[in-house]
């Protein structure tokens, strides 16, 4: 690559244009190659990190494929992400899955470093510089990209979608029952289990304290 070639700052965030996660049902789209890139096709492409501005992630990543496209450069280019995964949020008791981005101002892209793909990306607006040290890009180790695509390394299982729980509540809170058998009861929460979304809160029932799990939405502080 041309020992001229330099990098400039990484910009500023743009404000809300594209603050938004990837819905689940776009996910796929993600990691979609380029027009006409075969997966097979181009031996000499690496992975690269490309540092773009905060909130403008998939507008940047649709403004690299239609350039890619329209310079006819497909053959150097394979897939362009934005790393996601998969949450879950409980609201009103009904669990909803969807997509939110891992690594928010960053995304991957797989092509073949040369003069002219170099500047394709770094003339594209919104797109900072690619990650790389002394001003030069350096291609991903094959566990990086594993773990920014979420993808298992050997010997490990895919991981679950993750809850995403906002407890209102903390250990030692008195709360108070909103919903369920226990509805109307106060007691003391005695542990809080983000994983599951789970509230465990002591009651007293029948003059004796009692260990009860709830679901964290069926308690309010009092």
């Amino acid at each position: 690559m041309d020992e001229n070639l330099t990098m400039t700052d990484e910009p500023t965030a743009a404000p809300d244009e594209d603050d938004r996660a990837v819905p689940a049902d776009d996910a796929l789209a993600d990691g979609e190659a380029a027009d006409g890139a075969a997966s097979g096709a181009g031996s000499k492409r690496q992975w690269y990190v490309l540092k773009v501005q905060s909130n403008r992630e998939r507008t940047i990543r649709e403004s690299i494929l239609k350039r890619i496209k329209r310079e006819g450069l497909e053959e150097y280019f394979g897939e362009v992400v934005i790393p996601t995964e998969k949450v879950v949020e409980t609201k009103g008791g009904k669990k909803k899955v969807r997509e939110q981005k891992l690594f928010p101002g960053y995304m991957m892209i797989q092509m073949e470093l040369n003069d002219e793909t170099w500047y394709l990306i770094r003339d594209t607006s919104g797109v900072g510089d690619f990650t790389g040290a002394a001003g030069k890009p350096i291609a991903m180790q094959e566990h990086e990209i594993q773990r920014m695509l979420g993808e298992p390394g050997e010997g490990q299982d895919a991981e679950a979608a993750q809850p995403v729980v906002k407890f209102s509540v903390v250990v030692g809170d008195v709360v108070k029952v909103k919903e369920g058998p226990f509805e109307s009861f106060e007691g003391s929460v005695d542990s809080l289990d983000e994983t599951s979304g789970k509230v465990k809160v002591m009651i007293e029932i029948f003059g004796r304290s009692t260990e009860v799990e709830l679901e964290h939405w069926q308690v309010e502080k009092v």
